[in-house]
This record gives C-alpha cells, structure tokens and sequence, in this order.
C-alpha cells in the first residue's frame, strides 16, 4: 500500500507540471509585469522593480502555504471528479481575462465554480464529455472558505511587500501619489480524483465519498488573486486591514461549509455569501479610501517619500515609504529642487531629519560618492507643470 502511494505522489507532482494553468499564469505574470512597468514609467520615467517581479512573487509566495492546505484536504479527503476540475480551471481562466486581479478571489473562482457545475448537470450540456458524477457541493464549499482565509492569511504576510507607486491628477489637476496591490498567488492544493488505480480508502476520510472506486491524485495549481489600491493611508496599514476582514470571512464561510456535508443547499448559501462579502469587503475599502485625505501629496513642510528604487542608496540610507524628509544637511526642504540643492552642500555625504511613521523624528546619515546625489532612488509627490518627476 505505501508504494502505491508513494508512486502516485510522483505521478501527482507530474501532472502539476503538465496542467496548462501553471504556463497560462507564466505568461500572465510577465504581462501583469509589462503593464506595471509601464505605469510607473509613465509616472516617474523610471521602473521600480523588473518585468519578472510578479513572477517570482506569484511562483514563490503561496507554495509552502499549498502544501500545508494539500496536507488538510488529504487528511479530510477532499476528492473532485476531472470534469469539476476542468471547470473550475476555465472559470479561473475566463476571470483572469478581465484583467481584474480581485476575480481571481476564491469566493469568485469557486463560487462560480459551484454554480457552473450545477448548471451543467441539470441542463445536459457537454454531457459525456466532463465527468461530474459523484460530485461533492459541500467539498468546494470547504476549499472557499479554506482558501479564503489562506487569501487573507498571504495578503497580510506579502500582499503589502513591493507595492507599485505611481501618480494620477486629484479634481484639482494636482498630481497624487497612489500604490497599488496586484497580486496572485499560486497555490499547489493535493485532490482525490475519481479513475485512478489507488484503491486504499484512509478510515479517518470525514468527507471522501469515493468509496470503493479507484482513484488517483492530483496536483493542481489553484491560483488565487487580489487586488488593492491606496490612497488613503501606508499601503501596508490598509491592505493587512482587508486581509484580516477576509480572513473572518473565510472562517465564516468554512463553518457554513460544513454543515453543508450534512444539507446540500448550505453549499450554495455559502457561495452566495462568499461573492456578496467579497464584494462588500472591495467596496468598503474604496469608499474608506476615498473619503480619506490623500495621503501621498505634496506637502507644506517636508517631503513624503513615494517610493524606493531597489537596490539605491536609498536603501542602505534605510529609508521607508511614507516617511516624511524635513531637513537635508540641515536645510528646509519641501520640494524637489530644494532637496537636490540641499544635497549638492556636502557632495560626500549625506544627512536627513526624517519623521518616522511613528511621528518621532530620526536621523539618516551615510556615504554618498560623486555623482550619487542625483541618483538616491527617492520617488517623490512633486507640484509639477509638468506632472510628473523623476526619480532622485
């Protein structure tokens, strides 16, 4: 029995790196990429972080979280038939076309998932050619709630990390700094499907409904998505704020899921408060964000860093986004030009009162060598005819 597991976990890791998913969102990370770096081109003539960045983010940040997950539906024995696989690929494919990363929550992808599945049994459609029987509502009832507190759980950890700055004209004509959150994740979860050759059932299985039908397993790469844009507050602030009101959503929609093992329709109750939470949860922050002050603008006194170029001096110097720079070398300064001159007293080293997001003041000091006072990494909310600046 164990080598028959052990083989099929290998073929399981196999089929992971066939699924097309995993290519499709390749490809769609790097055009994520392209549209990002041209955003912040547009704004401060100068990429933040390379095309590949959401690459590495999306094929890194969720797979010790998909192992823990693929561990617990093992444990409950989470199966589904290929067909619902199927369609909840295409249902992720279709959402991620709308290029509005919030879709790719599970509440939608799942969710809708659910009601697809339904439609396609009671109308017939593609009968014979997706194999739905033996479906389990109260199984993918349970996988949203669970991944919609793993969403929560990896917006609050990395959702704030490497957030893209960039600049849109307020009502008044005045540019406005803003950082958007478009994040996927991809997130490898272990499923019991109905065809295989294992025939061991685990006693302990609360959910599996397989029974004595062979079955195999199945990696697949769920991806989840999420989206958020400020401009209110620290990006870091607002964003773990949502990430906890999704993660008391998700708990709630796993105890509505689990009664639905013992009554069907509470499946579908908890899809239709998944999509209307999320959604309520989309609106709320915007209306939050809205009605704030801008955050990142320009200001009477001081500077407000925007943004930090990877990599610059700006860096070792420790500075933070959302810091406010008073004095340079001991000079006032409250506007782009101020501070390039500020910097141009000492050519060799550098000194800033800065006020930290604790509104206490602190010093930043270091080195600068020649040439390197023009070339901080420092992105700023500028008063410009021009509308826009470049980074310094």
């Amino acid at each position: 029995m164990l080598e028959n597991w052990l083989l099929e976990f290998l073929f399981a890791m196999g089929r992971f790196f066939i699924h097309p998913l995993v290519y499709f969102f390749l490809i769609y990370s790097l055009v994520l990429g392209y549209i990002r770096v041209k955003r912040e081109r547009k704004s401060f003539h100068t990429r933040i972080q390379d095309l590949y960045e959401e690459v590495r983010f999306t094929y890194s940040k969720g797979l010790l979280t998909g192992l823990v997950l693929s561990a617990a539906a093992l444990a409950f024995g989470f199966g589904m038939p290929s067909g619902a696989v199927i369609v909840l690929g295409a249902v992720t494919v279709l959402l991620a076309l709308t290029m509005q990363l919030r879709f790719l929550s599970p509440a939608y992808t799942l969710g809708l998932t659910m009601f697809a599945v339904l439609i396609l049994m009671n109308t017939g459609i593609l009968s014979g050619r997706l194999e739905l029987e033996g479906i389990s509502f109260a199984v993918l009832a349970l996988l949203m709630g669970f991944f919609l507190i793993v969403e929560g759980s990896l917006a609050y950890k990395t959702g704030h990390v490497k957030t893209s700055p960039f600049l849109l004209k307020s009502s008044r004509g005045l540019p406005i700094g803003n950082h958007v959150a478009n994040r996927t994740w991809l997130v490898p979860l272990l499923l019991l499907v109905p065809g295989g050759t294992l025939t061991e059932s685990l006693p302990w299985w609360p959910v599996v409904t397989i029974g004595n039908e062979p079955f195999m397993l199945l990696f697949i790469p769920y991806i989840i998505g999420f989206h958020q844009r400020v401009q209110g507050s620290l990006p870091k602030e607002s964003i773990m704020v949502t990430s906890k009101r999704i993660i008391w959503l998700g708990i709630g929609i796993t105890a509505i899921a689990a009664a639905s093992i013992w009554f069907t329709p509470l499946a579908f109750a908890a899809a239709i408060i998944a999509i209307a939470g999320r959604e309520f949860l989309t609106v709320r922050q915007r209306m939050n964000d809205n009605s704030a002050a801008f955050y990142f603008s320009k200001r009477d006194q001081g500077l407000m860093v925007l943004g930090i170029l990877p990599n610059s001096p700006a860096v070792k110097l420790q500075l933070e986004v959302g810091e406010i720079i008073m004095k340079t070398n001991g000079t006032p300064v409250k506007t782009v030009d101020e501070f390039y001159q500020a910097l141009q007293i000492n050519g060799a080293f550098c000194k800033m009162e800065v006020i930290g997001h604790n509104g206490e003041i602190r010093f930043v000091q270091g080195a600068i060598y020649k040439g390197e006072h023009h070339e901080l990494g420092i992105l700023f909310v500028q008063d410009d005819k021009k509308w826009g600046i470049e980074a310094v």
